[in-house]
């Protein structure tokens, strides 16, 4: 198999120029942070892992040290991680005070016999798994402070439009002896209630990988996201015979036209082809195949360059 990995920055509204060269800078470290593990043989799951860890550790985006602050101006994190081979998936809700919630979500799914851990038990088994703890000041940025403070004063974000708040970073990949699997973090909704998760660690909505099928990670506005299973559903499609393109079409055209839910995704199927979509104003992405790097932030617009 040739090895392939696509990644996000997170459906948004339109990104203001000043922001653009960051973003694109930061989704194109990502990939080929990612695709470099699959090149030297490594698995899917470590390329996701780095992809996604890459994007943490980005203020740009948000999830990690860039996630926004829910209403007690506080960063809860969620994430999850999924290996196509033996469906074996990890999940973290509402986790504070670590860098990086997509290495928790990994031990989750390597080091316990659940699936998902929230919380205080997640926060018990990050220490005895070694994780550090750090001061949750070192996660907040003075531009999530400001949008929190803007958040308070436009509307509480229990009346919050789907339009807005489309921020999640993810990665799928498939390595060269045919096994898939997804990643997806994000800091969640500016000014969201405390213990508000969303669809990201959700396995099925923010994300879903089969080697029988493909690998999906997803974002957008949780609360739809979840209600239609968006992930499942887009592979769902997929195994009814639908194309790549058919099927990012169906699901997102469903989510949009049944609940208003705007968002995007990125899509592998099992022989390595790749699609990126997306009913948001823009979407950061980035693919790498075949010692081709391609990218794009807003519809219709794709840059492709030589890999190293």
């Amino acid at each position: 198999m040739n090895p392939v990995v696509v990644v996000h920055g997170g459906g948004a509204s339109n990104i203001a120029k000043d922001r653009k060269e960051c973003v694109r800078l930061g989704i194109v470290k990502a990939a080929t942070a990612g695709y470099k593990i699959l090149k030297q043989g490594g698995s899917a799951v470590d390329a996701v892992e780095e992809a996604v860890t890459t994007l943490e550790n980005d203020p740009e985006f948000n999830a990690g040290c860039g996630s926004v602050l829910n209403m007690n101006g506080d960063v809860e994190m969620d994430a999850s991680i999924m290996d196509g081979k033996d469906l074996s998936a990890g999940a973290v809700s509402a986790v504070r005070c670590i860098a990086n919630p997509i290495k928790l979500a990994r031990l989750v799914m390597e080091k316990t016999p659940h699936c998902f851990l929230t919380d205080q038990g997640a926060a018990k088994f990050a220490a005895a798994m070694g994780i550090p703890e750090i001061p949750g000041e070192q996660l907040i940025t003075e531009k999530n402070k400001k949008r929190l403070e803007k958040e308070k004063l436009e509307k509480g974000a229990q009346k919050s439009d789907c339009q807005k708040n489309l921020g999640t970073v993810g990665a799928v990949a498939l390595d060269c002896k045919g096994n898939l699997a997804y990643a997806t973090s994000t800091g969640g909704i500016v000014n969201k209630m405390v213990g508000r998760v969303g669809d990201t660690p959700c396995i099925g909505s923010g994300g879903y990988a089969d080697n029988d099928i493909g690998a999906i990670s997803t974002t957008g506005h949780g609360e739809s996201i979840l209600k239609v299973n968006l992930a499942r559903l887009t592979l769902f499609h997929l195994e009814q015979g639908k194309s790549l393109e058919e099927a990012a079409d169906l699901s997102l055209g469903f989510m949009k036209s049944r609940l208003r839910g705007l968002g995007g995704l990125i899509l592998i199927s099992k022989t390595g082809d790749w699609v990126v979509k997306w009913t948001s104003a823009s979407m950061p992405w980035a693919a790498a195949k075949d010692g081709k790097l391609h990218s794009g932030i807003d519809v219709d617009e794709t840059t492709t360059m030589d890999l190293p």
